[in-house]
């Protein structure tokens, strides 16, 4: 029973957290990472030639699979007596809980767009949320379910890019391009009054709070304007320079099929 609440965190953890870049933080989202490569490769060549409906069905797992996790940490958070108006799915990583279901049941554009949006920033907030994630592991002891369960999840988003990616689900056309900006920028607006009203630091539009995030705190001194434009501005420079580089890359490819 001890170990049941130490590990879930009730009564607060008894254990000292062992902190962030430390050896244990580093080797948990290491294999954390390995696994969530090696599942992607490995699931998507499977079903690479599948037909669509096959391949909709992993995601269609995926999204029950980081939604529910979502939903028992928000289970637990209340009955540890916390205030679930810090758990709001608001942060920047919590957009695939959304992404993810949108790309497996929606249709048309919705769905590619959503498509392109999970392979788009999965990979980067399943790393970004691990090894950077100095907010979690600078408090909470590495193996709690506070960082197991943030570990899963931002692992279920990676995998479901790379999952995309291998199995041949990606669309990229330039129509879709608008939506992935509508996405990030009504998400970040949602956040950003959430931040304000409540207040609290979703999608870190109010500081960096020990994440690489503090670089861009930092170049503007804080600014409470700027901080958060130059967050969500960054993020929207990275969608369009993903799909700049993707473009480029599958051009690269068409001419050397064509010249050979």
């Amino acid at each position: 029973m001890n170990v049941f609440k130490e590990f879930f965190g009730f009564g607060g953890y008894a254990r000292p957290a062992e902190g962030y870049m430390s050896w244990q933080h580093l080797t948990f989202v290491s294999l954390l990472m390995l696994a969530m490569i090696a599942a992607g490769i490995v699931i998507g060549v499977k079903f690479r030639h599948r037909d669509e409906k096959a391949k909709m069905r992993v995601l269609a797992v995926t999204a029950i699979l980081i939604d529910g996790l979502e939903l028992i940490k928000i289970l637990i958070t209340s009955l540890r007596g916390g205030n679930l108006l810090f758990v709001l799915p608001l942060f920047l990583c919590s957009i695939p809980l959304f992404a993810i279901p949108m790309a497996a049941f929606c249709k048309g554009r919705l769905k590619e767009a959503s498509l392109d949006f999970v392979f788009i920033f999965g990979l980067l907030l399943a790393f970004a949320g691990t090894y950077g994630a100095g907010q979690n592991y600078a408090v909470y002891p590495v193996l709690s379910f506070d960082n197991v369960v943030s570990g899963l999840t931002h692992a279920l988003s990676g995998f479901a890019s790379l999952y995309i990616a291998v199995s041949g689900l990606i669309s990229m056309k330039k129509r879709n391009i608008g939506i992935s900006f509508l996405i990030m920028t009504v998400f970040s607006a949602l956040a950003y009054v959430a931040d304000i009203l409540i207040p609290y630091n979703y999608m870190f539009l109010i500081r960096g709070d020990g994440t690489p995030y503090d670089i861009f705190y930092n170049l503007v001194g804080g600014n409470p304007v700027l901080y958060p434009l130059l967050v969500v501005s960054m993020l929207l420079v990275y969608i369009a320079a993903f799909y700049l580089v993707f473009y480029a890359i599958r051009k690269k490819k068409a001419t050397r099929c064509v010249s050979s």
